[in-house]
């Protein structure tokens, strides 16, 4: 019989370039190789005026993404059961995703 092999030894070190923010506009951008994040900060200065400003990008293979769907799925199920179903905002318009 097969032992099956061990788990490695995970260990996370923060690099100097190292930074958290908080971001409540994450566009995506995708081509054949990989997917872009861009994550900003949305102002809305009037009614018909809205601006957002980028401030990290993140690019991620298209097996990352999909790592990453299933990972957020998971803790937004998570967390919906813990707190209730988080409502979305009706959208304003069709075509980027936001």
């Amino acid at each position: 019989m097969t032992t099956p092999p061990q788990q490695p030894r995970i260990q996370l070190t923060n690099t100097p370039e190292y930074r958290e923010g908080y971001a409540n506009s994450v566009q995506i951008r995708v081509s054949l190789w990989d997917f872009l994040l861009l994550f900003g900060l949305v102002n809305q200065t009037a009614p018909d005026n809205v601006n957002i400003h980028n401030f990290q990008g993140v690019y991620l293979s298209p097996q990352q993404a999909k790592a990453l769907l299933n990972v957020l799925q998971q803790n937004v199920s998570q967390y919906e059961a813990a707190f209730g179903e988080i409502k979305l905002e009706p959208k304003a318009g069709a075509g980027s995703v936001q």
